[in-house]
């Protein structure tokens, strides 16, 4: 992996509220709506796409994790929380942006 970044999800996140009471843990769209963001800004892209994801274990509120990935278009990330997988998967980046219809 070649560039790296930090993730947190506070306790007061609306998230929590509805997922799940009484046991809290980070949804996984929005630990891969995380990275995604994560990525297009540090890369430059206009978009990045979710090509394959796997979640290893749960989140928790506050909890914090590093984002690690690799570079080019096709490109592998891996979430971890005190250097254990949380989640991986690849990323499909677009430079250009997405296509507009004609």
């Amino acid at each position: 992996m070649e560039r790296e970044a930090s993730l947190v999800f506070h306790p007061d996140h609306p998230a929590f509220a509805g997922h799940f009471p009484g046991m809290p843990i980070v949804p996984g769209v929005l630990l891969l709506d995380a990275a995604l963001h994560a990525l297009e800004q540090a890369s430059g892209a206009e978009a990045a796409n979710i090509v394959s994801a796997k979640f290893l274990r749960p989140v928790g509120p506050g909890e914090a994790l590093g984002l690690a990935w690799g570079e080019g278009e096709r490109a592998r990330f891996d979430i971890k929380s005190q250097g254990r997988p949380v989640a991986t998967g690849t990323v499909a980046m677009d430079k250009a942006g997405p296509e507009v219809p004609r």
